[in-house]
């Protein structure tokens, strides 16, 4: 008897330790945390990161600095002030972390120095301007800062602000607003005497200041074209860290030279450089360049890959340069040698890599997340991932997450499009289920082997979730990403159907219970497929427009307009092409939810708000959300797991019942 009454007390201790595991659903948002912007100590012993979280109270995010040992054995809490911290950089002899952070009544964000032993952070400037950037020099006795002039509009007593005075050809943009003419300069910040000295002045910005080994130069990005708001040309210029030190221009490509890093001798930089040289530049693809510190020809040493590459880091003996290098649903570490040219793997796999960083003593640290795993720090050695940080166990231990595969649809014209499917939990081999193909934004971008939030979600829901990498995508090649220019809604919508039609064939999804839906580029298709094809049964476009013509002077892309698609008094068919899901609203048949951001200046809600109206008009059956004082991105986290309830509802009453009736407004 004691024997039974002991094994149903150990049953009971066991079930109590392994719970059941559940459903992602949308309130897990808020249980998300966020690794961001490894940096790795001079003594290559400690990786200090920024890590955000949800604060419920207060209904936001908060980062908080922290740094883990090499062997990740270590791991320590630096700040955790509720103001948030962000940007640390180690001091070059590593007693140091400085940070970025907006503390005890500040309206601008300050420089804050922080002893790596402990105790409280010390502020270290008093600036009168927006902090946009900062690098230690390498002696540890300067700080280069990229400030924005400061803002004076609503100094007043009145706090009433002044009119907003425009007179720039590009004058809007998300989050910042109607655009004035300050500038962004950069400046000299003496740690010891706390002395700023002006190094660069005049009408034009100057960004992503990076100093040479030997302290004595600075290498910096700006756009010195007589307008700079009409084309996105950007060069790379050296200046010595001086006063009134003349500067140096080292590139003059049409396009965009960005990204400069040192090489560890000085007598090089490493930059990104576009493949086109037009005024306008988003169908494109990043080339690892690489250029004499006293200018001349660069040598443009990932040209003949036809992948995007970014993040270059110099290797420690400057014989090599590692970069990320985006390719088919995957973003993997590869390594060129500068003698050969010869690029190799450093780290791939079904997963998507970010933020390489080098550490001093050998190998990178770098983020990795996979498709069910949100990023997590890792080490680079010696051709080994080893990982650092187990913060995201805790979030995905009570989950039962989809199960993600890659797979290759044709589209009617005969293009093979690879795409990413997500299945729920359990599903068995055979089973039709209610699918929706959630469309990426971008449009350049691709869907990966990285953790996937939102397509999560919703298939926590119980639906099967497919991403689509339509012609536009980036990860297969220049002409792929180039092949809709000009050309909105055709190409891209044939990748999408194709895919479709691929999942219905293979007994995947359920033709009667099919959705599609998506956020910004993936709004837009959304709103386009409808407009095509009367086979989806519910849409969810958020941050999405159609009538493509009224965004013009509403939106931030009028330099994309004037090159892409021509002026619109020059070129009215193309722009009334562009905008056919509004112009033949009455093709579409599929109840659709329309939501978007009060303040989007990038895809303003008026594209929701008109697509929505038609509909109404039209009397299929529609909603619109509208989310206060939001941008182009939800950053509430409320108003986050708000959307995707809602996503769900929607999706559920017309995918999950058969009560809906088309077409009738009930």
């Amino acid at each position: 008897m004691k024997s039974i009454f002991f094994l149903c007390l150990l049953t009971g201790t066991v079930l109590a330790q392994s719970p059941a595991k559940r459903p992602i659903v949308p309130s897990d948002i808020l249980r998300l945390q966020n690794i961001t912007d490894p940096q790795v100590s001079p003594d290559g012993q400690w990786v200090a990161y920024t890590l955000s979280s949800v604060d419920k109270e207060k209904d936001k995010r908060n980062s908080d600095i922290w740094m883990i040992s090499w062997d990740g054995k270590q791991s320590v809490q630096l700040t955790s002030s509720p103001d948030g911290e962000s940007s640390p950089r180690w001091s070059p002899d590593g007693r140091f972390l400085s940070f970025v952070a907006t503390r005890n009544g500040d309206k601008d964000s300050q420089l804050w120095l922080l002893d790596r032993r402990g105790g409280e952070g010390k502020k270290l400037t008093d600036l009168k301007g927006e902090l946009e950037g900062y690098e230690w020099a390498p002696n540890g006795k300067t700080v280069a800062l990229v400030i924005r002039d400061k803002d004076y509009s609503d100094s007043a007593k009145t706090k009433i602000r002044t009119p907003y005075v425009i007179d720039r050809h590009h004058f809007k943009e998300d989050r910042k607003g109607y655009l004035d003419r300050r500038t962004a300069h950069l400046y000299l910040f003496d740690v010891e005497s706390k002395k700023i000295d002006t190094l660069t002045a005049g009408t034009y910005n100057e960004t992503a200041p990076v100093w040479s080994p030997d302290s004595k130069q600075i290498a910096f990005v700006s756009n010195r074209t007589a307008d700079p708001d009409k084309n996105e040309n950007t060069d790379l210029f050296v200046i010595e860290a001086r006063t009134k030190a003349p500067m140096k221009q080292l590139t003059n490509w049409p396009g965009v030279d960005n990204n400069p890093v040192w090489s560890p001798d000085g007598t090089q930089l490493a930059y990104l450089r576009s493949t086109a040289s037009t005024n306008f530049i988003m169908y494109d693809q990043p080339v690892l360049a690489v250029i004499s510190a006293d200018g001349g020809e660069p040598n443009l040493i990932s040209a003949a890959l036809d992948r995007p590459v970014w993040n270059p880091r110099w290797s420690v003996d400057g014989k090599s340069i590692a970069v990320l290098v985006d390719d088919d649903r995957r973003t993997y570490v590869g390594a060129y040698e500068l003698a050969s040219g010869k690029l190799n793997r450093v780290a791939h796999d079904d997963c998507a890599y970010a933020d390489l960083e080098q550490n001093p003593k050998g190998g990178w640290a770098t983020l990795m997340s996979k498709p069910q795993l949100p990023a997590e720090l890792y080490a680079l050695e010696n051709g080994n991932v080893r990982r650092l940080t187990t913060i995201q166990d805790a979030f995905v231990a009570p989950l039962q997450l989809a199960t993600v595969e890659g797979f290759t649809s044709r589209s009617k014209d005969g293009t093979q499009v690879e795409n990413m499917l997500f299945k729920p939990s359990g599903t068995s081999a055979g089973q039709k289920l209610p699918t929706i193909l959630f469309i990426h934004g971008g449009p350049v971008g691709q869907d990966n082997f990285g953790f996937d939030l939102s397509r999560q979600i919703l298939a926590g829901g119980g639906y099967v979730v497919a991403g689509v990498n339509y012609r536009g995508s980036s990860g297969r090649g220049l002409a792929f990403c180039k092949a809709i220019y000009g050309d909105w809604g055709n190409k891209e919508v044939a990748d999408i159907l194709g895919a479709t039609d691929y999942l219905v064939a293979k007994g995947i999804a359920d033709p009667a219970k099919l959705g599609i839906g998506g956020w910004s580029y993936g709004g837009i298709l959304t709103n386009y497929t409808i407009a095509t094809d009367q086979r989806f049964k519910a849409a969810a476009s958020g941050a999405g427009s159609s009538l493509q013509m009224t965004m013009y002077g509403s939106d931030q892309y009028v330099n994309q307009y004037e090159n892409e698609l021509g002026a619109p008094w020059k070129n009215n068919d193309k722009w009334l092409k562009v905008s056919y899901p509004f112009l033949k609203a009455d093709r579409i048949k599929t109840p659709t939810q329309f939501m978007g951001g009060e303040k989007d200046f990038n895809v303003p809600i008026a594209g929701s708000e008109q697509m929505y109206q038609a509909l109404k008009s039209l009397g299929v059956p529609t909603q619109l959300i509208v989310y206060p004082g939001q941008f182009h991105g939800l950053s509430i986290p409320s108003y986050q797991t708000d959307r995707f309830d809602r996503y769900l509802k929607w999706f559920d009453q017309y995918l999950k019942t058969s009560v809906a009736v088309l077409g009738t407004g009930k």
